[in-house]
C-alpha cells in the first residue's frame, strides 16, 4: 500500500467526475484528502449536515462563507465563486456562464 498522496488537477477531476460543479468539487476535495464528512465539516467550520447538503447541491452558501472556505482550502476564492455561481445559474436554467476577474 502506497502512502504517497495523489493530487488531481482540475482536468483530472473533470475527466473522472464530468463537468465540475461546486458540489462535486467539495466532495472530490474531501475524498482526495481522505476525510470523513464530519472531519471536513470541522475543517470548514460548518456542520456535517450542512456539508452533506452542499455536496448534494441541496443547499446554498453565503458568499462570505464561500470565501472563508476557499481560504481554509488554500485556493483562490475566485475559483469557488465561479463554480458556485455557474452551478446556481444551471439550476435556474439560465443560459449564462460566469467568469470572474480579480480587480
Amino acid at each position: 500500500m502506497s502512502t504517497k498522496k495523489q493530487f488531481y488537477t482540475y482536468n483530472d477531476l473533470e475527466k473522472r467526475l464530468g463537468k465540475l460543479t461546486f458540489s462535486k468539487f467539495l466532495k472530490a476535495w474531501r475524498e482526495c484528502d481522505d476525510l470523513s464528512q464530519a472531519a471536513f465539516a470541522r475543517k470548514l467550520n460548518i456542520s456535517r449536515q450542512n456539508l452533506c447538503d452542499l455536496e448534494k447541491g441541496r443547499r446554498s452558501v453565503s458568499l462570505n462563507k464561500l470565501i472563508k472556505m476557499a481560504k481554509v482550502l488554500g485556493i483562490p476564492p475566485q475559483y469557488l465563486l465561479e463554480l458556485y455561481f455557474n452551478e446556481e445559474l444551471k439550476k435556474a436554467k439560465a443560459n449564462f456562464k460566469v467568469k470572474l476577474e480579480e480587480n
